[in-house]
């Protein structure tokens, strides 16, 4: 994005393209979120990443576009460059259905004359086909920690025990007193562009909580709800449908429109559940409709983290644990103190398309686009000023003027990365949301205490992605999110490493300015699926800031890929069957990376030798992700940005 906002142009190689083949039919019970939570462990079992997928079969007759979007736009958490549908009538009435009929004649034109209108008939060559059957998807949630982690209904109450064990409590245990124990949620949240958007889903929540408010059932007390869609004409046709009172009923209130918790928007926790998470280590879960549940993400305090479909999150709060079997525990009773169940109170498909068929019309999106100046008054009153260029408040702690083009290392020619410090160490599927966290900033955190210091109030810290126009924060959160574990400091996870030589431990912003001070640079090795989940810029920025020069890992994630070589960053890929492991490497090795004789091709092989304390030397070689002429350009000049000023200053000298 920052590539296009520039005026550069974004290169890539060409893909393969992958055709997923849909047939079948959704049974009763299931939700489109179950249908793309299935495919997204399916495509990324089968390795889709840096690849094009393209839905077709016959399948596709049956799904509306709202849905067809839900598959698509879980594109990165399945590893794809893009995911399409080829443009056919549903897209057209879809753009009837919204207001927009008067741009049907261009799209079809355009879809035909450019071979992307769906042409059953047409023969369609694929790099390779994959079968995926509708029939067989079950309803289902995706965690504790990864989007790919699909877990049936049914067993996902020993996910959850695993997941505790594995963070050292024992599901097992009598509840000590408190408010909340392990196993309990205590966020369940209706979010996100790829459910929230989808009226089949929507309704169904709507339907789900009208349900179990006739038959008298509550939320649990303790659990943080919200409900954050992502139109405004989705409060539009839940309130038409006279749904939203049951929701709020049940605490589902709407909190704002666009992204929140699956951002780590959530906000804080009540004082005394956020206490007694910290007092006993407690493993409390959230579920919630978005995309992303890494570790941390959500909420800092919160460790289990599972995605569902909007009326489960509904159910779930209900049930108020994720350590029952939600499909044969009793959510609660009626007022005859009967035992109700999920099956009691779930909508039937036709009940939901006769909700969608009534509410949901070409009326209600024209009502809403016919009112803008309703959309958002608090940004339209802000005053952008007059001036040519961006004023900069030297008070301010969200919009702090960037050192991004002072600290970028203009690199040509290019001779190497020598006697260069291990940061840090890491394992398989490291986020960028380990990398650089979004979610809310906690207190006695560094960039808490850098908050602090500028007279900034605990309660006022708020999250990390809404303070990202703050270098200062992107760095004192780079690799310090709680759940990361440097396998340099293998018994304490969060930001620590150990500095080399003398391998005292500190932590990875202090170690990081010592090595500055040094003139020594530092690099981060890492394993598979390096930089997965948002395409979140300071995970880039971050590591710039801490002196970071390159990643060598087995392989590292397209978007992130991108945003490291925009900062200057080289990212390197060990050759498969090649690991930190197999070479036994342990972060006190210094590191020099060479053969690249001054001048960089794209897609090079260049050489690593990892020097240990004792003198011995380990050699491998690596597969420079530089792969195109455009990116070793941005590579050779520090940076995009700094890339772009240089051609200015051509431009302006000529």
């Amino acid at each position: 994005a920052l590539s296009a906002t520039l005026g550069e142009p974004v290169s890539m190689l060409i893909p393969d393209v992958v055709g997923v083949r849909l047939t079948g039919r959704m049974r009763e019970g299931t939700t489109t979120t179950d249908l793309v939570l299935s495919l997204t462990k399916a495509l990324r079992d089968y390795g889709v990443v840096q690849k094009f997928v393209e839905f077709t079969g016959p399948a596709l007759d049956i799904l509306s576009l709202p849905e067809r979007a839900t598959l698509s736009n879980m594109a990165p958490e399945y590893g794809a460059s893009v995911a399409f549908f080829p443009i056919d009538e549903k897209a057209l009435a879809y753009l009837e259905l919204t207001g927009r009929g008067d741009q049907v004649p261009l799209v079809e034109a355009y879809a035909k004359a450019q071979g992307m209108w769906r042409d059953d008939r047409a023969e369609v060559v694929y790099s390779d086909v994959i079968e995926f059957d509708l029939d067989q998807v079950e309803a289902c949630l995706a965690g504790p920690k990864l989007p790919q982690s699909r877990v049936p209904l049914s067993t996902a109450p020993q996910s959850a025990e695993a997941a505790i064990r594995e963070n050292g409590g024992d599901p097992a245990a009598e509840p000590a007193d408190g408010p909340i124990h392990d196993g309990d949620l205590a966020i369940a949240a209706i979010t996100s562009c790829t459910n929230t958007s989808n009226p089949s889903v929507m309704i169904a929540a709507g339907l789900l909580a009208k349900n179990a408010r006739a038959k008298g059932l509550t939320a649990k007390p303790w659990i943080k709800t919200s409900l954050s869609p992502g139109s405004r004409a989705v409060g539009d046709y839940l309130t038409r449908a006279g749904l939203i009172e049951p929701l709020e009923e049940l605490g589902f209130h709407i909190a704002g429109y666009g992204c929140m918790t699956c951002c780590g928007g959530s906000g804080g926790l009540r004082d005394d559940i956020a206490q007694a998470i910290k007092a006993d280590n407690l493993s409390v879960a959230a579920v919630l409709s978005g995309n992303r549940n890494f570790e941390g993400r959500v909420h800092p305090q919160v460790k289990l983290n599972y995605l569902g479909s909007p009326p489960l999150v509904v159910a779930y709060a209900i049930l108020g644990t994720v350590l029952k079997d939600i499909t044969t525990a009793p959510l609660g009773d009626d007022a005859d103190g009967n035992p109700v169940y999920l099956a009691d109170i779930w909508p039937s498909a036709q009940d939901v398309e006769a909700a969608i068929r009534d509410n949901i019309t070409q009326g209600l999106y024209l009502d809403r686009l016919s009112r803008p100046e309703d959309a958002n008054p608090m940004w339209d009153d802000i005053d952008p000023g007059d001036a040519g260029a961006f004023d900069w408040d030297d008070d301010s702690t969200y919009i702090v003027k960037p050192p991004y083009l002072e600290t970028a290392r203009r690199q040509v020619p290019f001779p190497g990365v020598e006697g260069a410090a291990i940061l840090a160490m890491l394992g398989d599927n490291v986020t960028t949301d380990h990398i650089s966290p979004g979610s809310r900033i906690q207190e006695g955190s560094l960039a808490g205490d850098h908050l602090s210091a500028q007279g900034v109030a605990p309660a006022d810290y708020s999250g990390f992605l809404q303070r990202r126009a703050n270098h200062e924060i992107i760095l004192r959160g780079a690799f310090n999110n709680p759940y990361v574990q440097n396998e340099m400091t293998p018994d304490r996870r969060g930001g620590w490493t150990r500095y080399q030589p003398t391998g005292e431990e500190t932590t990875i912003f202090d170690a990081a300015g010592r090595y500055a001070a040094e003139g020594r640079p530092a690099v981060v090795v890492a394993g598979t699926g390096y930089g997965i989940g948002s395409s979140r810029d300071g995970a880039a920025r971050g590591p710039h800031l801490l002196g970071v020069r390159a990643i060598i890992a087995e392989d590292v994630e397209r978007i992130h890929r991108s945003n490291l070589i925009g900062m200057g960053i080289m990212p390197l890929q060990f050759p498969a069957g090649t690991t930190r492991k197999t070479l036994g490497l342990d972060g006190t090795e210094t590191v020099d990376i060479t053969g690249f004789g001054g001048t960089i091709t794209p897609g090079q092989t260049a050489q690593v030798r990892f020097t240990k304390p004792d003198g011995t030397v380990i050699e491998t070689d690596v597969l420079c992700r530089l792969d195109t002429a455009r990116e070793v350009a941005w590579f050779e000049n520090g940076g995009v940005m700094p890339y772009v000023l240089e051609k200015f200053r051509g431009a302006n000298a000529a």
